[in-house]
């Protein structure tokens, strides 16, 4: 089994922990930590869905925003000569630097 699973906006990835003979899954892409696990293949998205459900229900419970995997935000540290290079570039082409980097990364997608 190989790949992303993907529920109500959340997404997982799946690994074989051998000592403890179980899949073990995390929704990836938010700092909250949600975690699942089953011994069987065939229950491993239930057990995603689960653990998605619960989270969310919570959330509710505690008046919490639930969070949402990629948010459309992050940080990167880089060279600092690479981020001037990066801004001298985008401002050439008079865009953002939010714009260039989105647009680099997409390239390179």
């Amino acid at each position: 089994m190989s790949g992303v699973l993907s529920y109500r906006g959340y997404y997982a990835t799946v690994e074989y922990d051998a000592d403890a003979q179980m899949l073990c899954g995390a929704v990836v892409g938010m700092r909250d930590g949600v975690y699942f696990e089953t011994e069987r293949a065939s229950e491993v998205e239930s057990a995603f869905h689960e653990a998605v459900d619960d989270y969310l229900a919570f959330c509710a419970e505690k008046g919490k925003e639930p969070e949402k995997s990629y948010r459309g935000t992050f940080n990167v540290r880089i060279n600092p000569d690479l981020h001037r290079a990066a801004a001298m570039a985008a401002a050439a082409k008079q865009e953002s630097l939010n714009q260039f980097v989105a647009e680099a990364i997409e390239a390179a997608l």
